[in-house]
């Protein structure tokens, strides 16, 4: 079946979208606001983009009102965030920290989770999170109703299980992002897979 999305509804788009490209990670994203409120959130357009220098993006949409969401205030206020991954135990409260909290309510206080310093930026990270990166606003795109936050990542918070020799990350399973609305997987059924080279699959014929 072939679908124009010219044809289609802004929601049937984002549904179809959403449910193909997948899985997709989530970045946790913690921010400050004006009244140094924690503001925690998840987004689902979010990847790295480079390992040099190490860019990430985070795409923020509008909110139901058509204003732009307190993290993307946050950000192009104070120029920094944290990405926190969301592992099996804080699912639930990634789930909570969605809802629509008013700006002065911290969702990182609602979920019960604590506060840990950063070392290079001023916004803290989720203390309970096994993997963090701090970012600084490298770039912002406006692209329709959503904005590219281009980050650059410039400190690794990683949970010394999770490390094994030559920084190999091991036995980390972060929550992926499925399609709409409510969607999500586990990561932990993998396949290891080497590549081939060129010169090995003619050899191989």
């Amino acid at each position: 079946m072939q679908i124009d999305p010219d044809l289609q509804s802004d929601a049937h788009n984002y549904r179809l979208l959403t449910s193909l490209v997948i899985p997709r990670p989530i970045a946790w994203v913690t921010s400050l606001g004006e009244n140094g409120v924690v503001n925690l959130a998840p987004f689902s357009f979010f990847n790295a983009l480079g390992g040099k220098p190490m860019y990430l993006i985070v795409s923020i949409a509008q909110n139901d009102s058509g204003e732009q969401k307190d993290t993307a205030k946050n950000l192009l206020s104070k120029g920094e965030f944290v990405v926190n991954f969301v592992t099996e135990a804080l699912f639930d409260a990634m789930n909570l920290s969605a809802a629509d909290f008013p700006s002065g309510e911290s969702e990182l206080a609602a979920a019960g989770l604590g506060a840990a310093p950063c070392v290079r930026i001023g916004v803290p990270r989720v203390a309970e999170a096994e993997a963090s990166l701090e970012c600084r606003l490298h770039q912002t795109l406006k692209l329709g109703e959503n904005t590219l936050f281009i980050g650059e990542v410039v400190m690794f918070h990683v949970a010394d299980h999770l490390l094994g020799e030559g920084l190999k990350v091991k036995d980390f399973f972060p929550i992926g992002r499925l399609g709409s609305p409510a969607e999500y997987c586990r990561t932990s059924d993998r396949f290891n897979v080497p590549r081939i080279s060129y010169k090995d699959w003619l050899s191989s014929r």
